[in-house]
């Protein structure tokens, strides 16, 4: 049934600025125009008319996330230790050890973090051990990129000190060679998990199930996930063929290095694959970023177990990550990948570029992820070459203050994240949350891009604030365009999707204060009701 549907409407199409009183979608749940009532009636009179009570944009694209992992790592299944959810030092501990002495089998948590979580020991295997005994326990850092384990745990998951390093990632020795209780990166922390993701794949389809409907609640209608596990793709499209998906799932698979390149899906509107992810380098809170400029010698570095001067490492050589994109960009794969350091971000555009001119690749859309070291000109030489970039602009909310007094100084750590840097130089910028690492709060990002403003109320000493209407691009049509859908999502215009949410103000007059705490009061997909 042809539906028109009235409200004070921001289409965002062509430009942000537009206000618009209706829009008419039909049986497909495509917009047929956009316009005013009157007009609408008379062109479509068949047209059944639905009021909409707030203001109506389109539907919020997550462009990096991880609802595959955030599913299982936000459950119940886990033990919840993020510093959003528990700040203090002893009230981890005290979590821990309730869990351990109420354990029947392992204990997974999931949020350590050192930097925000003032006071938290050295979580290497001697304290664990301690502190678990013959329970197996995993605790995984906030931010994905480490995760630190016990004996029993150890013997669980088959680590020995004769396990190799997995590719671009590593676990920790001790000075005689024996494990030292912490994986690096990604590979490395999935070989910890390994027998708890295995236990919980039964469970998955009610856990993903679970999460895309937050995110639905959330104002997303669009999320992307760039690790994607392929076991979960005849989930969601049971979920799809069921009518129970509120949302569009587009979708990155790990890179495998000196692997073969798997056969690429078509999917289709509501799933699809998009490309393929690789991380440069790491998280600028265990200290594994490749920059030109050290971590400062602070307290905090020291319990960090960085020494003075301390300057990360790359994941990869610029060789290595070289050869593990050479047969993806060859067989015409959109390329993304992590990079915070400027000497990652150095290094991952020379590999582009060089890529981009051997294959004399057009819209390619190569992506860079996080980007919270990458300077102006990097942003301007990433614009020329056609690289597109994802910025993480909520690390300015919660670690604002760390960046700058703990780890960077004023000069590196005040522009993190510096997307105002990135519109300037005429990048389609988008922001994410990433996955679990901090909450989905689409709003909020917008907002902090907008006043480079911490939690705490301090503002960044450095980088540029966004516009309004850039911030709102960021999570609607420039992420469409990031994610090869701007013919299908990212606005409301004729031939789109009608997906749209309803909020409780005017996204685009509001204070940046009031933007934040924007309130969701429904959700559409394909102009159908989802949340």
């Amino acid at each position: 049934m042809t539906t028109m549907y009235t409200g004070r409407v921001r289409p965002f199409w062509p430009h942000v600025e537009a206000q618009a009183d209706a829009f008419v979608v039909d049986d497909d749940g495509r917009v047929l125009a956009v316009g005013e009532p009157k007009t609408l009636a008379e062109q479509y009179p068949d047209a059944a008319p639905q009021e909409l009570e707030g203001w109506v944009m389109p539907g919020l694209i997550e462009p990096h996330g991880h609802p595959g992992t955030a599913a299982i790592l936000l459950s119940d299944r886990v033990v919840d230790i993020r510093p959003v959810v528990v700040p203090e030092a002893e009230s981890v501990l005290r979590l821990l050890r309730d869990a351990v002495a109420a354990a029947t089998g392992p204990v997974y948590a999931n949020g350590w973090d050192a930097l925000l979580q003032r006071g938290l020991p050295t979580p290497d295997i001697r304290f664990l051990d301690e502190l678990a005994g013959d329970t197996p326990l995993v605790i995984v850092h906030n931010s994905g990129h480490s995760a630190y384990f016990n004996t029993a745990a150890a013997e669980l998951s088959n680590l020995t000190r004769e396990t190799p390093d997995p590719p671009g990632a590593s676990f920790v020795r001790d000075e005689n060679g024996d494990l030292a209780g912490t994986a690096l990166e990604a590979r490395a922390v999935q070989q910890v998990l390994a027998p708890f993701l295995s236990k919980a794949q039964a469970a998955i389809p009610a856990l993903l199930s679970a999460h895309f409907a937050d995110l639905s609640r959330r104002g997303y209608t669009t999320v992307s996930d760039l690790s994607w596990d392929r076991q979960l793709t005849p989930v969601v499209e049971a979920m799809r063929d069921s009518g129970t998906l509120p949302l569009r799932v587009r979708w990155y698979e790990m890179s495998q290095p000196g692997g073969a390149v798997s056969q690429r899906g078509e999917g289709d509107a509501a799933i699809r694959q998009i490309g393929v992810k690789t991380w440069s380098d790491g998280s600028p809170w265990i200290g594994n970023i490749a920059t030109s400029f050290p971590y400062l010698d602070t307290p905090a570095t020291r319990d960090l177990g960085l020494e003075p001067g301390h300057i990360g490492v790359a994941n990869y050589s610029a060789d290595e990550l070289l050869a593990i994109a050479e047969p993806y960009a060859a067989a015409g794969w959109q390329l993304a990948c992590h990079a915070h350091g400027d000497r990652a971000i150095d290094a991952t555009l020379d590999v582009y570029e060089d890529l981009i001119t051997r294959h004399n690749l057009e819209d390619h859309r190569f992506r860079l992820e996080h980007v919270g070291a990458m300077t102006q000109a990097q942003f301007q030489r990433a614009a020329d070459l056609g690289v597109t970039v994802s910025v993480f602009v909520d690390h300015i909310t919660y670690w604002g203050e760390v960046l700058v007094d703990d780890l960077f100084g004023a000069e590196h750590g005040g522009a993190w994240a510096d997307a105002g840097a990135a519109f300037a130089a005429g990048q389609r910028a988008t922001f994410h949350n990433d996955g679990w690492v901090t909450p989905n709060e689409p709003f909020r990002n917008m907002a902090v891009a907008e006043t480079r403003t911490t939690r705490a109320g301090r503002t960044m000493p450095g980088g540029r604030p966004v516009r309004r209407a850039d911030a709102l691009a960021a999570h609607s049509t420039n992420a469409a365009w990031q994610l090869f859908s701007e013919h299908e999502i990212g606005a409301l215009a004729p031939g789109l999707f009608a997906d749209f949410i309803v909020v409780d103000r005017d996204p685009l007059e509001v204070s940046a204060e009031a933007l934040a705490e924007t309130q969701v009061a429904a959700t559409y997909l394909g102009g159908r009701r989802v949340m």
